[in-house]
């Protein structure tokens, strides 16, 4: 997989990424897919550009801003959607860390009590009966729900889930915790992210 930023770099792609007169390009995080359209992870669009430069990646979709960065050789716009021309190979993760996005994500963003609108995370075994913060015992929830559950157990008060609690599979769930905002176009590649 591609290394750190500044790998492999050019004096010609250094200077075309430090000189253009728009530096908040700088700042995006570009989505980097493997030569067979699998979503690896996301890298900032200065090493994206660097990628495209090399030969090593082409550009799928451009940024929406349309920002042009300017080189000798021509103009190329900053991407959103890059992927590897060669395949790499990816060594595979068994466990899908637990964060707040991710579970927000399991959940589609809905409550797993009544279904609304989730805003916080609830621990169906409450930690202070034992329960622990495990895929299979967290759950999206809404601020009404989360209030009047309180530290009861769901046979206490007689709730139901709306779906069993499970970890999430698959590689693209490693993608997704990591991801703070994205392009909607990226849903396209990483569909976990089109309840975001």
């Amino acid at each position: 997989m591609p290394g750190g930023d500044h790998a492999d770099e050019s004096p010609r792609a250094r200077s075309i990424a430090s000189s253009s007169p728009r530096r908040n390009w700088i700042d995006r995080r570009v989505l980097l897919l493997n030569a067979s359209f699998e979503p690896l992870t996301t890298v900032p669009a200065r090493r994206a550009i660097i990628l495209v430069l090399r030969g090593r990646a082409e550009i799928l979709h451009p940024d929406a801003s349309g920002v042009l960065i300017h080189a000798a050789g021509g103009t190329i716009p900053v991407p959103s959607v890059i992927r590897l021309t060669t395949y790499v190979r990816v060594p595979y993760i068994a466990r899908v860390p637990l964060t707040r996005a991710t579970l927000m994500q399991r959940d589609r963003n809905r409550c797993g009590y009544c279904g609304g609108r989730a805003d916080t995370i609830d621990h169906v075994i409450p930690r202070s009966r034992g329960g622990t913060h495990t895929w299979e015992n967290c759950v999206a929830c809404c601020t009404r729900c989360n209030h009047r559950k309180a530290d009861k157990l769901l046979s206490e008060i007689g709730w139901t889930l709306a779906a069993p609690l499970r970890a999430p599979a698959g590689r693209h769930w490693h993608l997704v915790s990591k991801i703070r905002s994205h392009d909607p176009v990226w849903s396209d590649y990483v569909p976990a992210l089109a309840s975001a």
